[in-house]
């Protein structure tokens, strides 16, 4: 009989139990505090509701009551300059990590008043929440998406599992500038259920970074029982399996909670990151509102009543008073300490109603809907003392030849030795001489301990370079191809397409996405697309196509300065080509927002992207047509250059728009739309597209070019719109 060896994991995997001596083991102070502000907590929320049924509060309120012991036992080990973030039910922690920040040392909820900065953190959140200028955001960020750098809240995700990634962001971005903190991410079992917070786990162990997991187990994902999703509901054997430590422990209790806090702190401090704590607790209220589950039958009263014996404010008020250190007046007076705390805040947000008694939120604290749209990107100022070096300018600089790739390598590594925030990021990036296309090649040779391999994980690393240009580094992520962005979509879209507008601006996320594009090479539907369009959709996204070597090396230069996300499009059959760049110069840039007239012409305008530029020209000349060929080099919303398509496009009336993608992946319609909303009185012509077909290339070569925008479709589309 074969013989069988009971596995373990590799890692520490234990709960941890408090018990009444532990309490004892307490400073009197301490647990006053922390009663006060489990008050605080609940009292706030409870106000939340009672707004959100005024109709005071437009969208959800994720009410955590129930939950309080697991934010202020964590919060209590935390100091000002450590980093958390959270999910769409982070009222609790975001209060106290606000609170905290500037509450005084030795504050006495007992007898010591609120100081003005105190009150000011509850009224900007309550503010928040409510959507009206004076929170936070400025009010775009409402319930579920909330950010305070200054108090080292990086920003919560209303996506389930979304924040995870940028926790350990932060964390390697502190571990890779020397900075001794940690970072939290708070998420539910729901959360742990999801891929990304998998794939941030497991970064964060190969990584080594301070990051803490900590779970919120309440045991229901909106009316989902944990039970009915999986077999293994010992949520934090997801982290022991992944060599990370994990404590199990009870999250209704809060000394509990602070002591495996404390322990995981002192792993990070001792061994390294991550850890994984996974408390155990319950949430009074359904999903969101101040109904109980019950009420919509997923929950028994039973088990309601069971958890709501174990209240974490109840049961340790009753502590307080049987060891002595709370009498019932007292109580009383936190109460109404925090309480009037509260109320204060939401007098201040709203007034009566003339001549009743309901309540209304002034107009004077709405945004003005004619700044909807300010913040999506920065104006690019950082840029403004760069060194240009154009094609225009290039009369009288010495020149080499060199290949595309080789341009870049060198650009990259010239950039890095330039600024140390500068990492790489992506899979197979440290290995085979400068990874699968030789891209990483100059900064392996000069640094290797910033050239960070990734596992196949594009929506996690992706997410964790989000989280590492909001905490200080200046991360370039590689993705293989081009569809491998879709897999990383959540964190392309809602994280970093939307981060800085949902959050009010004002801050930078200075990280470059590297792309692949091979549509030619036979590898079939799944590794030819063009994702230009699929970033088109979010508009915090700029959009770069370099088509020569010196294109590159300008354009990647002033990606690498920008402080906004700018993605880079490139397409692998420039690879090879050589291209004449500025001899021994890898350190100009390229404005964004410049096109490039490739050839100048009077009888059509081509607008190009990528390789058809140069398949533009070269049929023009074959043809004899006179076309103007202009390659956009920026596809993004607020990079097309108008200024050089209006003058061509009033020389010529003609337009047309090649692209060699295939249609349904084209970034065209948008720019004809721009084209005729700004220039329509000088088209002479219906505007031409030129593309592949709708569906992608498969492998057959017929098939593969065939689905290509072709020499013969731009051909075709320059003699029909010249009448030739």
């Amino acid at each position: 009989m074969a013989k069988r060896t009971q596995l373990t994991p590799s890692a520490p995997w234990f709960r941890l139990e408090s018990e009444a001596a532990d309490w004892e083991q307490e400073q009197p102070s301490d647990l006053v505090h922390w009663y006060g502000q489990m008050l605080l907590i609940r009292r706030f929320e409870e106000k939340l509701l009672d707004l959100e049924k005024a109709g005071l509060i437009h969208g959800p309120a994720h009410a955590s009551i129930g939950q309080e012991a697991g934010a202020v036992g964590a919060m209590s080990v935390l100091g000002p300059h450590d980093r958390i973030n959270g999910t769409h039910r982070a009222h609790h922690q975001v209060l106290m990590k606000l609170v905290n920040a500037v509450t005084p040392k030795g504050f006495d909820v007992l007898n010591d008043a609120f100081t003005p900065e105190m009150d000011e953190a509850i009224h900007r959140f309550m503010a928040e929440i409510m959507g009206l200028t004076p929170g936070y955001c400025g009010g775009r960020g409402g319930s579920m998406h909330m950010r305070n750098a200054a108090a080292g809240i990086m920003g919560t995700s209303a996506i389930v599992g979304g924040n995870p990634p940028h926790a350990v962001g932060y964390a390697l971005a502190d571990k890779m500038l020397g900075r001794d903190q940690v970072s939290v991410a708070f998420f539910g079992d729901g959360a742990a259920q999801n891929g990304a917070s998998y794939e941030a786990m497991n970064i964060a162990a190969a990584q080594g970074v301070p990051t803490i997991f900590f779970i919120e187990n309440n045991l229901y994902g909106v009316s989902t029982r944990i039970t009915d999703i999986t077999r293994e509901t010992r949520i934090s054997s997801r982290g022991a399996m992944l060599g990370i430590p994990s404590i199990e422990v009870d999250g209704m209790d809060v000394v509990a909670v602070h002591n495996a806090m404390a322990e995981a702190r002192r792993i990070i401090t001792n061994d390294g990151g991550p850890v994984v704590v996974e408390a155990l607790m319950y949430r009074h209220f359904h999903q969101s509102g101040s109904r109980k589950g019950s009420d919509f039958g997923y929950r028994p009263l039973a088990e309601e009543e069971e958890w709501l014996a174990r209240d974490p404010v109840t049961t340790a008020a009753r502590r307080l008073r049987e060891m002595g250190i709370t009498s019932a007046e007292d109580l009383a007076r936190i109460d109404a300490t925090v309480t009037g705390r509260v109320s204060a805040a939401a007098a201040k947000l709203t007034e009566t109603v003339p001549g009743g008694n309901a309540q209304r939120i002034p107009d004077r604290l709405w945004p003005d809907p004619a700044t909807r749209d300010d913040g999506i990107l920065g104006d690019l100022s950082e840029l403004d003392d760069a060194r240009v070096l154009d094609h225009e300018d290039m009369a009288g600089v010495a020149t080499e030849r060199v290949k595309f790739v080789t341009a870049a390598s060198e650009t990259l590594s010239a950039a890095m030795d330039r600024d140390p925030r500068i990492i790489v990021m992506g899979e197979d990036v440290h290995q085979m001489r400068g990874g699968v296309s030789g891209f990483t090649k100059g900064a392996l040779e000069r640094w290797p301990g910033r050239v960070l391999p990734m596992p196949i994980a594009e929506n996690g690393f992706t997410g964790v370079a989000l989280g590492a240009a909001l905490n200080g580094l200046r991360p370039v992520v590689e993705i293989m191809f081009g569809d491998f962005c879709l897999t990383a979509a959540d964190q392309i879209a809602h994280g970093v397409g939307k981060v800085r507008h949902m959050f009010g601006s004002g801050f930078p996320v200075p990280l470059v996405m590297r792309v692949r594009v091979s549509p030619h090479t036979g590898y079939g539907s799944q590794h030819s697309a063009d994702p230009s369009a699929l970033f088109g959709l979010f508009p915090g996204w700029r959009i770069i196509s370099p088509a020569t070597a010196h294109d590159y090396i300008g354009l990647m230069n002033a990606a690498l300065r920008c402080d906004d996300p700018v993605v880079v499009i490139e397409h692998t059959e420039l690879y090879q080509r050589e291209f004449d760049v500025p001899a021994g110069d890898r350190d100009f840039c390229i404005p964004f927002r410049r096109a490039h007239v490739l050839r100048d012409g009077s009888a059509c305008t081509v607008l190009t992207t990528s390789v058809m530029g140069a398949l533009a020209v070269k049929i023009a000349e074959e043809t004899g047509i006179d076309a103007e060929v202009i390659d956009l080099r920026n596809l993004d919303h607020h990079g097309i250059d108008w200024d050089t398509v209006g003058q061509s496009v009033s020389r010529t009336g003609r337009v047309i728009i090649a692209e060699q993608t295939v249609r349904s992946m084209s970034m065209g319609a948008i720019w004809a739309d721009g084209i005729q909303e700004r220039f329509f009185d000088s088209l002479d012509y219906e505007i031409l597209r030129v593309t592949g077909g709708l569906a992608a290339p498969t492998v057959s070569a017929v098939l593969n070019r065939a689905a290509l925008g072709s020499a013969a479709d731009l051909r075709e589309a320059m003699l029909r719109i010249t009448g030739n």
